[in-house]
């Protein structure tokens, strides 16, 4: 159907290499295309720069002509019922390949003191909107993660304590 109409062609953005869900979409994952102009809302080449900021809503896979529901802004995680929280992290408690947009499991881990044994999971697939460089002397690392608000008080005690760690979670959205 793309090559029903070869006279009237438009300029889209092809991804080149798998995107998962969540993760940013990278300026170098994506090609100019011509194709025919079917109606369809495809991205057009010239909105590479501002889509190349955004996080992919679904695994993208090589081949795919991008629409703008197949992506999404950080921001459009905050919504109500939902809180950034941010976490000074040492470490050891977060993987370290952690970047903006990748989904992570929240997981409480208690003191080794003998009152509480049991780690839990406080938010399943909880969206990394900010990951600072490390400070001085690969100190802690700031990390904003997105979660619902229902837990956020919890996971900035259990932050605050140095009770939080973060665990990737690959091909989660």
């Amino acid at each position: 159907m793309l090559m029903l109409d070869s006279s009237a062609r438009v300029s889209a953005i092809r991804i080149t290499q798998q995107v998962t869900a969540g993760q940013p979409l990278d300026r170098a994952g994506m090609e100019e295309v011509r194709i025919a102009d079917t109606g369809i809302s495809y991205l057009p080449w010239s909105e590479r720069t501002t889509y190349a900021q955004r996080l992919a809503r679904v695994t993208l896979l090589p081949g795919t002509l991008l629409t703008r529901q197949m992506t999404a802004t950080a921001s459009e995680e905050i919504m109500p019922g939902r809180a950034r929280v941010g976490l000074a992290l040492k470490p050891g408690q977060f993987p370290a390949e952690l970047e903006s947009g990748q989904r992570v499991q929240v997981i409480y881990l208690p003191n080794q003191d003998g009152t509480d044994r049991k780690s839990t999971v406080l938010a399943q697939s909880a969206l990394v909107e900010t990951v600072n460089e490390p400070g001085p002397h690969g100190s802690s690392r700031l990390v904003n993660v997105i979660v619902d608000s229902a837990v956020s008080p919890q996971i900035a005690a259990y932050a605050s304590n140095g009770q939080i760690v973060l665990a990737y979670l690959p091909g989660a959205h």
